[in-house]
Parts: C-alpha cells; structure tokens; sequence
C-alpha cells in the first residue's frame, strides 16, 4: 500500500505553502493546480483552505500522496525564484517543517528526499532548540541560523552544514555579481593581485597573506563539506550535533568577514 499524508500533514503542508506573508499567491496556486490537472474546488477561499482542500480530494481519489509531492516539487523549482531567493528558502523550510513528521525534506534542488521522522513536534523542537541555543551562545552569524533553519527543526546536522556552506557563495555572489560556484567561484572573486572581493586594504604583505588564506579557506570548506555532502550518499557522511556546531561556527566567521569585505 502506497503511503498517503495524514489530515494533520495535509494542513500543515497547505498552510506552509500558501503562507500569508512569504508562500505562493492565489495566482501560483491556481496556475498549479492546472497545470498538474488537480481539482480547484474553492478557489475563492482562505489560500491555504484551497490548497488543503484540493490536496484532500486528489489524495482521496488516488489514495497515495505523489500528486501532493508533485505539486510541492513544482512549487519549489528554483528556477521560479532566481530573482527571489529569499523567498525560495522561506517557503522550503516552512514546507520542510510540514514534512518533518513524515520523513521528508525538499533539498536545494527542490528534489523530495528522505530524511530523519520527527515522531513528535515537542521532539523537533526540543532538537532545534537545543542546537539553536549552542550556536546562539556560540554568536553564530544570523545567516548561518537563515540558511539552515528548516533543517535545524528535525536537527538534520547533514543538511544544516550543507545549507550553510551553501549560503556562502550565495552572499559572494550577490556582492559580485559573479555566477560561477564552488573553487572557481572563489578564484574568480577573491584571488589575484586585484580580487575583485577584499577583506583588507591589500597594502601589506600581511594583509595580502590574509587575503590569500581566507580565499584557501573557503576553498577548503567548499571542498570538504559542501562538495562531498552534495554529492555523497547522506549514509556514508557521519554528522554529529558537535562536529555540525563547528562547522558552522567556521562558516559564521566566513559570513563576518564577507560582510566587512569591499
């Protein structure tokens, strides 16, 4: 028998995608539901009603939950948010914490994996609780915490580092205008006798030694924890809560640096 979502899940999925400040206007969810031919029973009520509503009858019919998984996919392709990518993350993690109780979760790609079940939401929270606390205390960079929040609530240590890894070259590019990624996103932007990304006057050897170290830096987180965790199986990378923690207080000295960088 084919998994379906429970009335609670249901809800709690229409709420985090039709949300009032952040999730999809009346107008994307109309535009998908036609578009995946699933039945608009009342398109003129409460946004998230409508969702809830249609998501119930599809499921109903077909008595498993792809047709929901599908509409979530298409709502979270990253190419409808290229120009709003903080709008894309805000939806995915609020869509991730619905999914919490399922063991699901919507990757960078807007690709459905499984993840660890939250069994409870006192669970959840008291997992996300305890790991935003330690990074609180730690002064952990307010970026690190945005990027990585949807999986702080199921304490999915794997995907908080890779989200927050991620969240580097999103600010590196946005200060540069630069697309590329990774390696070459770095060399492109923060190597050379002139970078085009500076953390210092560049006058001294000192500071153009500085310079070159965080530019090996970042190299080095992106090769170590961005790459492997993107590409290797999540079985075969073992995250502990710790290991996590300083990761990501690493990755919040990156973010202070690039925010004082010209």
């Amino acid at each position: 028998m084919e998994p379906v979502y429970s009335q609670s899940d249901i809800e709690a999925i229409a709420k985090a995608l039709a949300d009032t400040n952040e999730g999809l206007t009346g107008t994307e969810i109309g535009h998908l539901l036609a578009s995946l031919k699933m039945n608009d029973p009342n398109p003129t009520i409460t946004k998230w009603r409508r969702l809830h509503n249609a998501f119930v009858e599809r499921q109903n019919h077909s008595q498993n939950r792809r047709a929901i998984n599908e509409f979530i996919r298409q709502a979270l392709k990253p190419a409808r948010y290229v120009r709003e990518h903080h709008r894309f993350e805000t939806i995915r993690a609020n869509v991730n914490r619905a999914l919490a109780f399922s063991g699901l979760v919507v990757d960078e790609e807007g690709k459905i994996c499984t993840a660890t079940i939250a069994k409870t939401i006192p669970e959840a929270q008291r997992r996300a609780d305890e790991l935003r606390a330690d990074l609180t205390s730690r002064g952990v960079h307010h970026d690190v915490l945005t990027f990585c929040r949807a999986e702080l609530m199921v304490n999915d240590y794997f995907h908080a580092v890779q989200e927050a890894a991620k969240s580097i070259a999103d600010k590196i590019r946005t200060k540069t205008g630069e697309t590329s990624d990774g390696a070459p996103l770095v060399e492109a932007t923060l190597c050379g006798s002139a970078p085009r990304l500076a953390i210092n006057d560049l006058n001294t050897h000192s500071e153009k030694s500085e310079q070159s170290g965080f530019a090996n830096l970042l190299k080095g987180v992106f090769g170590m924890f961005r790459n492997p965790t993107a590409h290797a199986p999540r079985i075969q990378w073992v995250m502990t809560k710790e290991d996590a923690e300083d990761i990501l207080s690493i990755i919040s000295l990156i973010h202070r640096r690039l925010d004082n960088a010209r």
